[in-house]
């Protein structure tokens, strides 16, 4: 081995390159030829070597762009280039090495480290974080007394930092979604989230770069300003003796106009050994290596083994790469299972003796290289295709109050609909409090205090809603009617599904040979949703009930495979197939996809639109009438008396609320007999999921494809350069912009005005006042490539999945809701190509609304704003997958009720007790300051959200949990808080005893709704040293000279013990 790395040219194919450097014994930097091939590079080392493995990435944009790098990236190339003098192994692809970076040190803070609070900060700032009032994102912090939580720009969560003193006491880990400590950290070290403050160096510099520029806004070129920074070159900062091992670039560099060329170096060293392919070896001087795949797949693990033991017969070390410590454990015991010994080990060491082996540690790639003695095989690779690691997404939800402000409407359980004032500090017998200030129609005024805030939570379900009256009776009128309705509806929903249920249908065979090879020819890795979706659908199938699935997934998240895969199972039953679509484009699309999936299985699929003649459409009834047609494809004139199938064994519904009640009511006639799957885009509420459970059934995809990139998003003024620039860029990849310009009586002459700017381009104009023929003819024209760019106003459909459109440039973004910019940007990214979307604002727009923006466009770090958009679409969901009657039911009371009223219903219709969702209220008076001051917690919707959470616990252990929580995230609490801590215990220990009130007055303590049994005098007593009096449904206590907060405590401890 050592001979062969030594010569200057080798010819090795790409699965053994990584192997070939991590084993080389000397410390080597393998130049890849493309950014994607040095990740893969990297990935495979750390399977081969337990010697440090850097992977330096690219910024991920060209210096100059508009685009800043996404701050995740900033922080890991900043910690590659600190880790190069120690690394064994360095991987780069073109654009990594060839940049240059200014370089910060970290900040490195662990437990004992001296550093000033201020200074700290003062770090921070300078390393590119952004102070806020809680982290969410990247690069960002939040100070709290001596508490400082930061999210490293190289971390998956934040850390949080306590300080005693001039020292830091500790450093730990904290929850993205719940900000409480997971565990202790060692340390932590925090890099650079930003190259430079571009808007301070624009402000600096001698020339004009423009307002803009000041404030933030990057523009073309602006990069140019780093260069007063100092940047270094990767091969500056290379450790001396380092070998280079070299591939052939395929990346170089960017020809856009502004790029920033002084800010790269394409120079490369001179390797000492380069990888060669075959055409580059005309004269054959360069030494082959010879390492073929490996191919041991089977249908059983047996099978697979003896493959495997055959490679060990012949003298090699046989290692499966399996994901995980745990994978590959379960792996040697799985083997163990059928009497194999397959041992797991902790990296792949040709210096083991000949046998089978599990590792930790997956590779791109299965080989075998026999002259190293070695083989790997990817464990997913031995009982089926290869599988690519899920892509994790979570799931965003949003709590009642998380995003509540002055201004937003509220519902009040007892009072009805309101509009949120603010949280208001009132004096009250003594004591001082925080109230909820909630103003109802004329001019009422209702302060809730915090015990009572479990009453409230935020309205959400639609525009224009009226404010109801304090004390009036249209509220419990309004319930009540909601109420009727959703229990009707769930009667309804029972009824259909025991009809279902009592049904006699079609129950498909278990998968046959085909369908496994039509899984097989799947390009892409199903994600664990889309495969539990298909599995669910498959199951429904082999039942011999009539199947009713509805499967909810954002567009180009796999619904349709789901689909193809139900159809094909019909198909090979002998059984015809309807798929029915809203719109003739989304027809042609699911028609392409179905013939390019299935035309090798001799399965015939034919569509019917308006594009289709008389003749075809004749011609095609008349073979499905005959059962010559297996998958019929088309608009609801499917369901017209026309179309006659011989043997109709599934329908496929693609949005079906997008159909008229006609044919909703034809449908209705199908689920009787045949095997119905509806399809759907539209988000369905994880709380209405969970409720209607019982009711329907449901399947959601929420898992994104695998291989998707972040959208880089630039927000800024309109600049017609700028917009020339990006329709050419993405025109010259070959790719199709979206232009979003939401007036509909402009948009031509915007169109034109394009036109003018980007000769060449062509564009087409799609708008809702055109009519539905008009529209179809704009979209199926951008569909079938025949345009360039589409200038639309927001009616982009929602079905439509068009991979080659990955520009969006909307205009006067600031001026559109969240639920259409979420929309919009969902149009885009669908793909493994790198999306661009152009926010355009002016620049007067307020730097909230531009972090607004940059929030919901960022594609992996989902803002509040989108959670926000989220919920508007849930409703709309909601109404969709109900019926649109109970979308009025939902406006009506606001969502959170309506699910209250809908779980309630179901629970009734299913003969089930009623869980009491809110439990008794009780009034706590006990004289006290409780309230949690603003110089602790200073955000005025956090501590909107920590009283109902303090207001809503049901047990001591919440409580407790609660208390630790403000102590980790706010420091030690004040008094006024430990006393808020306090109410809450003694709310729940008055619910243990039947207490509706509890007060403090005149030294004496007052329980009402409490009866005080025989054995509670002298437990109370005992307890506080009082004297216990009253009659029944009230004790009073007097005498004691507990303060009230512990003689209340103490008390009703005393009366559960008697109870």
């Amino acid at each position: 081995m050592q001979d062969r790395v030594t010569a200057t040219d080798l010819q090795a194919p790409r699965r053994i390159r990584a192997y070939l450097a991590a084993t080389s014994g000397r410390p080597v930097l393998l130049l890849a030829g493309s950014e994607e091939a040095a990740e893969r590079y990297a990935s495979d080392a750390r399977s081969f070597t337990d010697e440090t493995v850097v992977h330096l990435p690219s910024r991920g944009v060209p210096y100059g762009d508009v685009f800043a790098p996404p701050v995740g990236r900033v922080g890991e190339r900043q910690r590659a280039l600190h880790a190069l003098s120690g690394a064994r192994i360095l991987v780069a692809g073109p654009a990594a090495f060839a940049e240059k970076t200014p370089l910060y040190d970290p900040l490195k803070l662990q437990e004992g480290t001296e550093i000033e609070l201020d200074d700290c900060l003062s770090r921070l700032v300078a390393l590119g974080y952004e102070r806020v009032d809680r982290v969410s994102r990247h690069g960002e912090f939040a100070v709290r007394g001596g508490i400082v939580d930061v999210f490293p720009s190289t971390r998956r969560s934040p850390v949080r930092v306590e300080w005693w003193g001039d020292e830091v006491e500790s450093v730990r880990a904290v929850s993205l979604a719940t900000q409480r400590v997971v565990r202790e950290l060692e340390g932590a070290s925090i890099f650079a989230a930003r190259e430079g403050d571009l808007a301070a160096l624009a402000a600096a510099s001698d020339e004009d770069y423009g307002e803009e520029a000041r404030m933030g806004v990057r523009t073309p070129g602006l990069d140019r300003l780093l260069l007063d920074l100092d940047p270094v070159s990767p091969g500056d900062l290379l450790p001396e003796g380092m070998e280079v091992w070299s591939e052939e670039p395929v990346e170089g560099p960017s020809e856009d106009a502004e790029v920033v060329g002084e800010l790269y170096d394409w120079e490369r060293p001179a390797p000492d050994t380069r990888f060669v392919s075959t055409a580059d070896d005309e004269e054959g001087a360069a030494e082959v290596v010879s390492a073929p795949p490996v191919v041991a797949h089977s249908t059983t693990l047996r099978e697979s083994s003896r493959r495997l033991e055959a490679f060990v017969e012949e003298g090699l070390r046989v290692f499966i790469a399996c994901g995980s410590v745990g994978e590959a454990k379960r792996t040697a015991y799985a083997f163990g299972e059928i009497g194999r010994t397959v041992r797991d080990v902790e990296r792949v060491d040709a210096a083991l003796p000949p046998g089978l082996y599990a590792v930790p540690g997956e590779v791109a790639e299965s080989f075998s290289y026999p002259d190293g003695g070695v083989a790997v095989v990817r464990r997913d690779a031995l009982l089926g295709r290869r599988k690519t690691r899920a892509q994790k997404t979570k799931s965003p939800s949003v709590s009642s109050f998380a995003d509540l402000k002055a201004g937003d409407l509220v519902v009040h359980s007892t009072q009805g609909i309101g509009r949120f004032g603010g949280l208001v500090s009132r004096i009250v017998l003594g004591a001082t409090r925080d109230y909820m200030q909630v103003d109802y129609r004329g001019g009422d005024t209702l302060y809730v205090p915090y015990e009572q805030m479990e009453l409230l939570h935020k309205y959400v379900g639609g525009e224009g809603t009226r404010l109801d009256k304090l004390g009036g009776g249209t509220w419990a009128a309004v319930t009540d009617k909601v109420r009727r309705r959703v229990k009707a509806l769930a009667g309804e929903l029972l009824r259909v599904q025991a009809a279902r249920a009592a049904a006699r249908g079609f129950a498909f065979p278990e998968d046959s040979e085909w369908e496994r090879e039509l899984e097989e020819s799947f390009p892409y890795q199903e994600t664990p949703d889309q495969a539990a979706a298909i599995a669910a659908v498959k199951a429904d199938m082999q039942a011999a009930r009539p199947m009713d699935r509805l499967v909810c997934g954002d567009v180009g998240f796999g619904k349709t495979e789901v689909a193809v895969r139900a159809a094909f199972k019909a198909a090979l039953a002998g059984k015809q197939v309807l798929v029915l679509a809203p719109t003739t484009i989304l027809v042609q699309q699911h028609a392409k996809t179905f013939r390019e999936r299935l035309g090798r299985f001799a399965v015939r699929v034919e569509s019917l639109s308006r594009f289709s003649t008389t003749a075809e459409r004749k011609q095609t009834l008349k073979d499905l009438q005959s059962g010559e047609v297996d998958i019929l494809i088309g608009t609801h004139a499917l369901l017209g008396a026309e179309v006659r199938p011989k043997d109709l064994g599934l329908v496929v519904v693609d949005e079906e609320q997008r159909f008229g009640v006609k044919h909703k009511e034809r449908l209705k006639e199908f689920k009787a007999s045949v095997d119905l799957l509806t399809l759907t885009a539209t988000p369905i509420p994880r709380t209405m999921q969970m409720g209607l459970a019982a009711l329907r059934d449901i399947s959601v995809i929420e898992t994104p494809p695998t291989g998707r990139r972040s959208i880089l998003t630039h927000v800024g003024p309109e600049e017609d350069e700028l917009v020339k620039r990006a329709i050419e860029k993405e025109v010259r990849r070959s790719g199709q912009v979206f232009f979003v310009h939401n007036r509909v009586d402009s948009l031509e002459e915007v169109a034109e005005k394009l036109g003018d700017l980007v000769p060449g381009v062509s564009f087409v104009t799609a708008h809702g006042q055109m009519t539905e023929r008009q529209l179809e003819d704009s979209m199926r024209r951008f569909l079938d490539r025949e345009a360039d760019v589409l200038v639309t106003t927001t009616i982009v459909e929602s079905g439509l999945d068009v991979a080659t459109a990955n520009t969006l440039i909307v205009d006067r973004a600031d001026m559109m809701g969240l639920s259409q910019l979420y929309q919009l940007r969902g149009r885009i990214g669908r793909s493994a190509a790198q999306a661009y979307a152009y926010l355009f604002a002016p620049v007067g727009a307020t730097p909230e609304s531009q972090k607004r923006l940059e929030a919901l466009m960022d594609f992996t770090e989902l803002g509040s704003g989108f959670a926000v958009a989220m919920r508007d679409l849930e409703i709309r969901g909601a109404g969709n997958l109900l019926g649109a009657e109970q979308s009025g039911q939902i406006a009506a009371v606001g969502f959170e009720m309506y699910l209250r009223l809908l779980e309630e219903a179901v629970a009734l219709a299913k003969g089930q007790p009623v869980e009491e969702e809110e439990p008794q209220p009780v009034i706590v008076e006990l004289g006290l300051d409780a309230y949690l001051p603003v110089d602790y917690v200073r955000d005025e919707i956090e501590r909107v959200d920590l009283y109902r959470r303090a207001s809503g616990v049901r047990s001591t252990a919440e409580l407790d949990d609660l208390a630790e929580e403000l102590n980790e995230r706010f420091g030690e609490p004040p008094e006024p808080a430990l006393n808020l801590l306090g109410l809450s215990r003694v709310k729940l220990l008055a619910r243990r005893v039947g207490a509706t009130s509890v007060n403090f007055r005149s030294g004496a303590l007052n329980v009402t709704g409490a009866t005080a049994g025989a054995a509670a005098p002298a437990l109370v007593r005992r307890a506080t040293g009082g004297t216990v009096g009253g009659r029944e449904g009230r004790v009073t206590l007097r005498g004691s000279s507990l303060p009230p907060l512990e003689l209340a405590e103490e008390t009703l401890r005393a009366l559960d013990k008697a109870a």
